[in-house]
């Protein structure tokens, strides 16, 4: 079989559809033992945390946003589920359902204050855990 070129893979990615996409990105994270939702939180977490851990080791450097309610402006609160994340319109719609469910993970604490800002400003009720 040939080798693709990157651009000749994003020509075929630009065919499918968002529920073959999302079914491809699903088969890759199985078929190589990787989360891609995860790794962008992590790389941008990892880099602001390093100074914070540096500085107070005893100190909480990985911290959970929880979604506890949509309020009124469900639809806004979905769109910042989305922009946080690399959930699907579906996805984010029921994790919003869903609340009380966490939105991000281990992340660092300045990640988790923007997260939460953004959500409370969309309406919705947050911890920070």
């Amino acid at each position: 079989m040939a080798k693709l070129s990157q651009e000749d893979l994003l020509a075929q990615f630009e065919g499918m559809t968002l529920i073959e996409l999302s079914e491809f990105v699903k088969a890759f994270e199985e078929k190589f033992d990787v989360t891609a939702a995860a790794a962008a939180p992590v790389v941008v977490a990892g880099g602001a945390a390093g100074g914070a851990a540096a500085e107070a080791v005893e100190e909480k450097d990985e911290f959970d946003v929880i979604l506890t309610g949509a309020g009124d402006k469900k639809i806004q609160v979905i769109k910042v589920v989305r922009e946080l994340t690399s959930l699907g319109l579906k996805e984010a719609k029921d994790l919003v359902d869903g609340a009380p469910k966490p939105v991000l993970e281990k992340v660092a604490k300045d990640a988790a204050e923007k997260a939460a800002e953004s959500l409370k400003g969309a309406g919705a009720s947050v911890e920070v855990k």
